[in-house]
Formats: structure tokens, sequence, C-alpha cells
């Protein structure tokens, strides 16, 4: 779970399917990408990084204890 990144989106005001939308992904494949089943390509990362407003290498970053990747 990437529990980082759903505080993210909840503090930005934005519900999954705006960040989806605005990133040019389905809201189906952010969900999998907020729980940690999915990883993003770069240039997604980028994108939703840029929605959100944070570095997009944080994707890529060791998971830490309250962030669980299934």
């Amino acid at each position: 779970m990437r529990d980082w990144l759903m505080e993210k989106r909840i503090q930005s005001g934005n519900k999954q399917i705006n960040v989806a939308k605005k990133s040019g992904i389905t809201q189906q494949f952010y969900n999998m990408i907020e729980t940690g089943k999915r990883r993003p390509s770069p240039e997604v990362a980028q994108r939703i990084a840029a929605v959100l407003g944070f570095d997009w290498t944080l994707f890529f970053d060791p998971p830490t204890d309250t962030d669980k990747s299934a």
C-alpha cells in the first residue's frame, strides 16, 4: 500500500477519478498504483506527481514501514 500517495491525494482535495483523469489513466489503474498492486511507468509517475505536486521519483524509492507494496 502506498499510504503516502493516498495522503497526498487526500491533502490535495482530489478523488482517485480526478487524479486518474488528469494523469491520462483509468481510475482502476490509478487505484492499483495507490494500493501497491501495480507500479507506474516513469511517464505515468511524472504525470501523477505533476497533478499532486510531488517529486515523481518517490514512486521508485524503497518502501517504508507504512508503504507496504503488494
